[in-house]
């Protein structure tokens, strides 16, 4: 009826759109960008391997993390799940996001194909253009940035021929400054991928190109992350100095709710501060 007409229009309408280039001096403008946050852009742009017409599916043994996926929410919440199953279907399309995967989230959990749109255009986790097998994000907020995060940067760029937003021609790398990612006591850093790599200097940082290059990356840490001045973790140049034991926990009283009244004066005590 008149609904699906205005459906179809609108639909129409944003296939149009998806069809539109970007003028030459916009197309340089967004290469030129220097940082993730905000600069991706929020439209699709068919290119031969991303068009809404592209073949996407899980394969048979992520489908069944989709159903654990699924299984954690009510059956009327199911677009909770639309997060998880972005980033599953990233995971399985080599790092990114095709315009059909998130088509195929929004028909799993019955959500219109623009709600999955806005989630994957909203969080900087999720690569809406081809990446390389080893994305590249260096930190450049002010503690890396001071700690010598330029010199990594041109590092990587002289290393791999390569300028910052780019991917290298064997597709092997891509490059991306972006904001903080939390290991401010270990600056300067990457992600590369998963993985925190810490404490660069140009020299590590090479060593740390040429191990992705020879297909052995090296392995994380015991806490998560490498720091590649050897130290273990936030640890500092005289290694662990404190916490060598577990801390003793407060007593607490088992019966202090045991008339099931709390006096608000004594909320303290009972919560044993």
């Amino acid at each position: 009826g008149r609904q699906q007409q205005q459906y179809t229009t609108m639909l129409s309408a944003a296939r149009l759109l998806a069809t539109r280039r970007l003028p030459p001096a916009a197309a340089a403008a967004s290469r030129q960008q220097t940082r993730s946050m905000g600069a991706s852009q929020s439209f699709h742009i068919n290119t031969p391997d991303n068009t809404p017409e592209t073949y996407f599916d899980f394969t048979e043994e992520n489908y069944v993390r989709v159903n654990k996926i699924l299984a954690k929410y009510p059956l009327n919440y199911k677009q909770a799940g639309i997060i998880p199953l972005l980033d599953l279907a990233q995971r399985q399309h080599g790092g990114w996001l095709p315009v059909a995967a998130m088509d195929k989230v929004a028909g799993i959990v019955g959500a219109a194909p623009s709600r999955v749109y806005e989630v994957a255009s909203f969080y900087t986790m999720f690569n809406r253009t081809k990446v390389g097998k080893y994305f590249i994000q260096l930190c450049g907020t002010t503690p890396c940035m001071i700690c010598g995060s330029m010199d990594i940067r041109g590092t990587i760029e002289r290393h791999l021929g390569i300028k910052n937003g780019e991917t290298t021609k064997d597709g092997l790398f891509t490059l991306l400054e972006v904001e903080c990612l939390g290991a401010c006591a270990n600056a300067p850093m990457v992600q590369l991928n998963d993985d925190y790599y810490e404490c660069l200097t140009p020299e590590t940082t090479v060593q740390l190109l040429e191990a992705c290059k020879a297909g052995n990356p090296p392995p994380m840490g015991k806490w998560g992350s490498l720091p590649m001045n050897g130290q273990v973790s936030c640890e500092g140049p005289l290694g662990k100095t404190s916490l060598w034991e577990a801390p003793v926990p407060p007593k607490i009283d088992v019966e202090r709710f045991k008339g099931g009244e709390v006096d608000p004066a004594d909320v303290k005590k009972h919560m044993a501060y």
